[in-house]
């Protein structure tokens, strides 16, 4: 059996910022890294976005869409 990896499309920033809202954080002028990682932050989850050369053990994260691409 072949085992097929298909990332999750990434969050648009409209949607990062409505997700950052609800948790009461403001945006403001934040880039998508650091708003993701005060997401992270504030969900009590560790700011790992970008961070993760590859090597992610949480195949479910809703930000490894684009994290692999992301440089932080």
């Amino acid at each position: 059996m072949t085992l097929i990896s298909v990332a999750p499309k990434p969050i648009a920033m409209p949607d990062i910022k409505a997700k950052a809202s609800a948790l009461g954080i403001n945006a403001g002028k934040m880039k998508r890294t650091e708003l993701i990682h005060a997401i992270q932050m504030a969900e009590h989850c560790t700011p790992c976005y970008g961070r993760s050369n590859g090597n992610c053990p949480w195949t479910q994260c809703c930000w490894m869409g684009d994290c692999f691409k992301t440089k932080a």
